[in-house]
């Protein structure tokens, strides 16, 4: 065969193959019915601007490729996005006859086991909706108004219930789920007032020189499923048996034991650590975390401040400090990350000793000001992701101001000891041109 009769039958079967793949490709999209991203193994990161998408309301899910994320350039990284202004907002109103406003945090139903997350929970706080959503189909299944505020919500892990903090209502709700059948109910009758009325152990609930400002700010479920912790905006803190009817306060702490305004909450080897942050009226600034030993709590209600809150660590002499996300950056929960939204930095906890390791900046040339707000870990463990604020915040005041709202990529080196951030993920200008006000996060496993 001649040098040019074999080069043009290269060329025509190269030409063939090309075709041949195209229309694989194309036949593939016409036959698929996944939303984008669905037939690929991985994971994916969910975060949510909170800026309105409709005049009044809305809000955007923007659900990002895992692996996209962790390649070479990840601020090339394109969103699925879906607008919660629409479809969602519609089922709300359907629902319970108004529109949610301020979609704040989503969680799913697997918890930390996030390779069980078949369905999300998306809270919004400006108004009581909890929105619940397939996290496959991205279809939109049921949504319940709890009150004044769904602030932020988490499953417990039966998955038979989810606990909502309805803040400006100052109660604890709780949710029916059956996630197999899509099935949703509020149990009014096991709602938990935290404001008026008194403790098991006769003492106000609220009060200026106990617990003064008792708006629930996030619920952590322990991992055994016995009780749930509740901050609270005033300072203290409840724990709570959310399996009695109505829910039941096991143990209290008034705002000398625990500062206010935490909402990180993290459990590790056998504690549950929890945080003070910054926004309480008189008390603009905090960076403090406690531990607590689960040992110490059941459903027989505790004296005051029993078992004690140890303080593992504080920042608060450093002036403007705003503690608020918290993940662990190991596989193990060895080490617990905790960001904070002012400083731009994170400290590093060694949970076996409870010691600082050290804090390392986020602020650097990708952003000159990140606003670090919450976490969540890559499966594999070597990223972490962060939800990073934007210049005009929709919550956390002036706190939370940030210039280069997206999906943070951090490295973590040694261990889970350091990080660096690596790139930011953009996620697009809202519908209305304001500027993006990333808040949620979560990591989910397909």
């Amino acid at each position: 065969m001649t040098r040019g009769r074999l080069t043009l039958v290269l060329a025509v079967a190269a030409l063939s193959a090309t075709l041949i793949a195209t229309a694989v490709a194309l036949a593939g999209k016409a036959g698929s019915s996944k939303p984008p991203g669905q037939g690929k193994k991985g994971f994916e990161v969910w975060t949510i601007d909170q800026q309105d998408s409709r005049p009044g309301y809305g809000g955007v899910l923007h659900i990002f490729d895992g692996p996209q994320l962790t390649r070479r350039n990840p601020s090339a990284a394109r969103p699925e996005s879906i607008d919660l202004g629409g479809e969602a907002s519609d089922l709300c109103l359907a629902r319970t006859g108004t529109r949610p406003r301020r979609p704040h945090m989503v969680v799913f139903n697997g918890a930390e086991n996030d390779a069980n997350a078949t369905d999300a929970a998306i809270a919004w706080v400006a108004t009581g909706h909890v929105l619940f959503m397939d996290t496959a189909t991205r279809a939109m299944l049921d949504c319940i108004d709890v009150g004044a505020q769904a602030h932020a919500a988490w499953p417990t892990p039966d998955q038979g219930h989810l606990i909502v903090a309805n803040q400006n209502g100052k109660q604890l709700a709780r949710i029916r789920t059956d996630y197999a059948s899509n099935s949703f109910q509020l149990e009014p009758q096991a709602t938990l007032g935290l404001a008026v009325g008194t403790t098991p152990n006769g003492v106000p609930k609220e009060s200026p020189d106990i617990r003064p400002d008792n708006a629930p700010i996030c619920p952590r479920t322990t991992e055994d499923g016995r009780v749930t912790f509740v901050t609270l905006r005033g300072g203290g803190m409840f724990v709570v048996d959310h399996n009695q009817t109505p829910m039941a306060i096991v143990a209290e702490y008034d705002k000398n034991q625990v500062d206010d305004n935490g909402c990180g909450e993290f459990e590790a080897s056998g504690k549950m650590y929890v945080n003070s942050g910054a926004g309480a009226p008189g008390d603009p600034y905090s960076h403090d975390v406690y531990a607590f030993d689960l040992s110490g709590f059941d459903a027989t209600p505790n004296p005051p401040n029993t078992p004690p809150a140890r303080l593992v660590y504080t920042r608060d002499s450093e002036g403007v400090v705003d503690a608020h996300a918290v993940s662990n950056s190991s596989k193990r929960d060895k080490y617990l990350w905790w960001g904070d939204r002012a400083q731009n930095d994170v400290t590093v906890l060694d949970t076996r000793k409870d010691r600082v390791l050290g804090t390392f900046e986020l602020a650097g040339p990708v952003s000159s000001d990140p606003a670090p707000d919450l976490f969540d870990l890559s499966p594999d463990a070597k990223f972490m992701f962060a939800s990073l604020r934007g210049p005009q915040p929709q919550s956390g005041g002036h706190d939370a101001i940030g210039n280069t709202p997206g999906v943070g990529v951090i490295d973590i080196g040694q261990g889970g000891k350091t990080g660096k951030l690596k790139a930011v993920a953009p996620v697009p200008p809202s519908t209305l041109g304001t500027p993006p006000d990333p808040h949620a996060i979560r990591v989910r496993i397909r």
